[in-house]
């Protein structure tokens, strides 16, 4: 009886060694060999940086804590607006007025907001109906920027129970001068 006992106790010992050594080695394989290499000099920064330096509306207000970032990879979408999006497109479409611009296309804008619901660090890409990058009436695009940038508009957020900076970006559809559509 004894035996039987040993037996499974053995199989068991030396089938999570052999896992234990096929993880291992997995990972040390995907760490050196399956990995696509990055261009560290192509690619610098991380995924959702935003230079501080170059940015508009930098000098406006401050990063908390360290200036680490949160909800880099994708925004905040769901933790951004202050009471909900529909309150936030229902502002902009009050607050934007169609002063004879006729362009088409979309103006996009990334920015981070810091702990406490503040947002700066705007980079601002305007692209065409193609989805070339070509530049929009400078009053459109400053009336966008102006109420894209009001405070009133972003929550703060938490994350461990301490108020977070985030990055988010906000993308106007413009059809002959008019916002057709607010994404994400």
């Amino acid at each position: 009886m004894n035996w039987k006992k040993t037996i499974k106790i053995t199989a068991l010992v030396i089938g999570f060694l052999v896992l234990a050594f096929v993880g291992y080695s997995s990972y040390i394989y995907y760490n050196y060999y399956g990995k696509y290499a990055t261009d560290e000099e192509k690619y610098p920064h991380y995924i959702g940086f935003i230079d501080q330096n170059t940015a508009l509306l930098s000098q406006t207000y401050s990063l908390c804590d360290d200036g680490t970032i949160f909800k880099t990879h994708h925004g905040a979408p769901f933790d951004a607006y202050k009471n909900n999006k529909r309150t936030f497109k229902d502002n902009v479409l009050k607050a934007y007025k169609n002063e004879g611009y006729t362009d088409s296309g979309y103006v996009n804008f990334r920015f981070l907001v810091n702990c406490e619901g503040n947002p700066g660090w705007f980079e601002i890409i305007e692209i065409n109906e193609d989805y070339v990058e070509a530049p929009h009436t400078k009053e459109m695009v400053d009336q966008l920027l102006k109420i894209t940038s009001d405070p009133s508009h972003w929550a703060v957020y938490t994350y461990n129970e301490v108020p977070r900076n985030y990055y988010h970006y906000v993308s106007y559809k413009i059809e002959n001068g008019e916002i057709t559509e607010i994404l994400p």
